[in-house]
């Protein structure tokens, strides 16, 4: 029987490991640690059709409970790993027990960035980003009058959508000028910005939070800086993350924004890999330099490339990231990653609500944004993916043929 692999992190990474690594043949023992007292489940539907009540927990599930004893795959969970012993290659858990690795896959992920606001701990001050969280904001959006979201980002974005379909007044704070800044370009900010402002969401766009306010021991409004209070009743606060790196760096590894890791996603240590939202890894589509990605994609396509290793089968990591985000009827699908473009072309028709921008950097297509138009996210994936050469006259023309020009050899 091959040497066991211990998997930290039941999340997607976690999981797509374990199972891809049985689905190539290897025949050691897998143990999946996770902390979360339930079995491995689906993160997006939680901003979407699980926190509007549209499916149940069933349906987040990655698989039933008997796929893990069918394929041989411990799986401890409501557990953490309080420290990694590199020299007996071993775990510890918190609950004292020590699990053998002879290779070891750090799939920890990451964690809501809470902002040092005073009030910050008040009933009433939610996150989105676990099933526990997500099920208490749940609770208290069936019952809020009034809502704050602190953040533009996707999650926050998400979060509005299913708030004003639910007919609950929202009103989001952004430090910066526009929505999803980090992660979009002007012209899909723009219409996304556009159609929430058309549901009712209200904006406070280059507005800092620097406290949030209470009655009691509940929330009732946010401060922010030029003086201005908002009543809330429930406050998201929805300003990304910070990768879980401690326990890698209590145990001697390089860290940074993220789990340093090479092109095969290995840590100084052979016998260490680090996947998923928690592992900073060169990047060939973003000029070989470090990057974290927070995506199923990354995660799932992180999984199979550690697992393809591990059964004798080695090659670099060079999968093209891809992201996507539904808010209301708006789907968003990335192809590539657009950060740091300096021009644009548009492709369909803004004003319809489908369309799509293809971000460029001189003359590089550095990535394509499709609202409501999937079948160009489709075609993107694969022009990247080959690094195919298209203008910005090219891609701004109704008459080209992108399916052409994916699928030619």
């Amino acid at each position: 029987m091959a040497d066991p692999v211990v998997i930290v992190g039941a999340s997607h990474a976690g999981f797509q490991i374990a199972a891809s690594l049985r689905q190539h043949g290897f025949d050691g023992g897998i143990t999946l640690i996770g902390d979360e007292p339930v079995l491995p489940y689906q993160r997006p539907p939680l901003s979407k059709d699980y926190l509007s009540g549209k499916v149940g927990f069933d349906m987040l599930l990655m698989r039933p409970d008997a796929f893990f004893r069918e394929h041989r795959i411990e799986l401890i969970t409501g557990t953490r790993v309080t420290e990694i012993d590199r020299n007996a290659h071993r775990v510890r858990l918190n609950n004292g027990d020590a699990v053998p690795y002879s290779h070891l896959v750090l799939a920890t992920g990451a964690r809501n960035r809470v902002p040092p606001l005073p009030g910050i701990e008040l009933a009433g001050v939610c996150y989105l980003r676990d099933l526990a969280e997500t099920e208490t904001l749940r609770d208290r959006l069936s019952v809020a009058r009034q809502i704050v979201v602190v953040g533009a980002g996707f999650i926050g974005l998400e979060f509005a959508a299913v708030a004003r379909a639910a007919d609950k007044p929202v009103h989001i704070v952004e430090l910066v000028d526009r929505v999803m800044a980090r992660v979009a370009s002007v012209p899909t900010s723009q219409h996304f910005g556009e159609v929430h402002k058309q549901s009712g969401v209200e904006f406070t766009f280059g507005a800092q939070v620097v406290s949030i306010v209470g009655e009691g021991h509940r929330v009732a409004g946010v401060e922010l800086g030029d003086g201005r209070r908002l009543p809330a009743d429930l406050v998201l606060v929805s300003i990304g993350v910070v990768p879980n790196v401690e326990l890698a760096g209590a145990a001697g590894l390089e860290v940074g924004n993220g789990i340093i890791v090479d092109d095969h996603l290995l840590t100084a240590d052979p016998d260490i890999s680090a996947i998923g939202d928690c592992a900073a890894f060169p990047c060939r589509h973003f000029e070989g330099r470090l990057a974290r990605l927070e995506s199923v994609q990354n995660a799932a396509d992180h999984a199979r490339c550690v697992a393809d290793r591990l059964v004798g089968k080695p090659h670099p990591y060079t999968a093209l990231p891809w992201f996507w985000s539904e808010q209301g009827s708006m789907r968003l699908q990335i192809a590539g990653l657009t950060i740091g473009h300096d021009a644009a072309a548009v492709r369909g028709d803004i004003a319809g609500g489908e369309f799509s921008v293809f971000c460029y950097r001189g003359d590089t297509l550095l990535g394509v944004e499709s609202i409501n138009r999937p079948a160009d996210h489709a075609h993107a994936r694969r022009i990247l993916t080959a690094e195919r050469h298209i203008t910005p006259q090219q891609a701004a023309d109704p008459s080209f043929d992108l399916r052409a020009a994916a699928m030619a050899r």
